[in-house]
């Protein structure tokens, strides 16, 4: 399929006076997506809220601090190995060092700035995240396949079974953002931009490895066109190529920087992170436990999650390889297959595992595309059961479900 350019605007487009009028008009753009976006995830919070009543719980706790949030909030609170979660599981001095330091360091800053404590924080900074995250979805989709397509690419991102995440304290809306805007700065020839938030991303979550991956192959797709072309011109809007490369290097610094500080923190050298994750149970082995995972789905009964985290992977699978087939822009493909693989190929709790693909919007790009093109009746059908499976699902995984996220 062909992509359509919405927004031709460029980095040499952008005057130092004109970087406000081009943030408002961006955000013009996008203001339907991001009303429907806040409707949905606003619905999905108040069903919550009133399960958590009829309960008697409090709403706040519920989304705040539960299950890794506890974690976050740890590490926000008193640093990298203090006995506050010691009462979680895994009870391990070294099980915090999995948790990626930028979002429990963003919690702490802003409750050192503003008193509102470090669950408030935690929420806050989740809530306008997944806003963020939303609008970088809308500005791929509309600059790949116009405006229409990039507002259902966010409809149908906020209307994934396993949504409710998008409203916790945890930091796939943070990686979210992250990602979308770094392969918006990519698909507008803003190299080294996208090499800073891909930096931020290696910092947020062990996947976000995805986004210098996605850096990474926009400089070598950029070389290898450039080489292609030696005999004619290169136009002066083209970066050039020491821009791509340094974005290249700069891009997995934060992800490495992290590994190895957990590393010297150990005393295990450049094998201390995974031996950290070894502690949770966690290891790359190619994606053999999920298909163990599976069978043993067929095999024996389990809580709701277990099927439904077979029937996330088993679409997700499929929709990359309709993705693949529409032959998108490298850095969106590249980010993708890893984040899948990542995802795939490690072992550990099966149910998180559609946790683990929400940062992979450009899988429902095939989806969004077709909806744009839908009559407005197959698209309320569409959407409106969604919207059902969504937000009962949600509810029953943060406030029924035996098991964790």
């Amino acid at each position: 399929m062909t992509a359509e350019t919405v927004d031709t605007a460029t980095a040499a487009d952008v005057r130092p006076g004109s970087v406000r009028v081009h943030v408002r008009a961006a955000l013009r753009r996008a203001a339907p997506a991001l009303a429907l976006f806040a409707a949905i995830r606003f619905a999905g919070v108040v069903c919550t809220a009133l399960w958590a009543w009829h309960t008697g719980r409090h709403p706040r706790s519920l989304l705040g601090a539960t299950w890794d949030s506890n974690w976050y909030l740890g590490v926000a609170r008193y640093g990298y190995g203090s006995p506050a979660p010691r009462h979680m599981w895994p009870p391990d001095a070294l099980a915090d060092l999995a948790f990626f330091p930028l979002y429990p360091g963003l919690i702490r800053g802003l409750s050192a700035v503003v008193p509102i404590g470090a669950l408030n924080a935690g929420l806050l900074l989740a809530w306008t995240a997944a806003a963020v995250a939303a609008w970088g979805i809308f500005a791929v989709g509309a600059h790949l396949y116009g405006r229409r397509a990039g507002t259902f690419l966010v409809v149908l991102w906020a209307l994934l079974p396993h949504a409710v995440i998008q409203s916790l304290s945890y930091t796939e809306p943070l990686l979210t953002a992250l990602a979308a805007w770094a392969l918006y700065a990519l698909l507008t020839d803003r190299p080294l931009w996208a090499g800073a938030l891909a930096l931020a991303a290696g910092l947020a979550r062990p996947n976000g490895l995805a986004v210098a991956a996605a850096v990474m192959a926009a400089a070598a797709a950029r070389t290898w066109v450039r080489r292609r072309r030696q005999s004619v011109p290169v136009p002066r809007r083209d970066r050039p190529l020491w821009f791509y490369w340094a974005a290249a290097v700069i891009a997995p610094a934060g992800w490495l920087g992290y590994v190895l500080w957990v590393g010297a923190r150990t005393g295990a050298g450049p094998r201390g992170y995974f031996r950290v994750q070894e502690v949770w149970g966690s290891r790359f082995d190619f994606g053999r436990d999920t298909l163990r995972s599976v069978r043993r789905l067929f095999l024996h009964d389990g809580p709701l999650v277990h099927p439904m985290a077979a029937a996330v992977v088993a679409v997700s699978i499929l929709l990359l390889a309709l993705l693949m087939l529409d032959r998108p822009p490298l850095p969106l493909l590249a980010y993708t297959v890893v984040l899948v693989v990542l995802a795939l190929g490690g072992t550990g709790y099966f149910p998180s595992k559609p946790r683990f693909l929400l940062p992979a919007f450009p899988l429902l790009v095939p989806a969004a595309v077709v909806l744009a093109r839908a009559r407005p009746r197959t698209v309320v059908l569409t959407a409106g059961s969604l919207a059902v499976l969504s937000l009962g699902y949600g509810v029953y995984l943060l406030a029924m479900a035996p098991l964790p996220l």
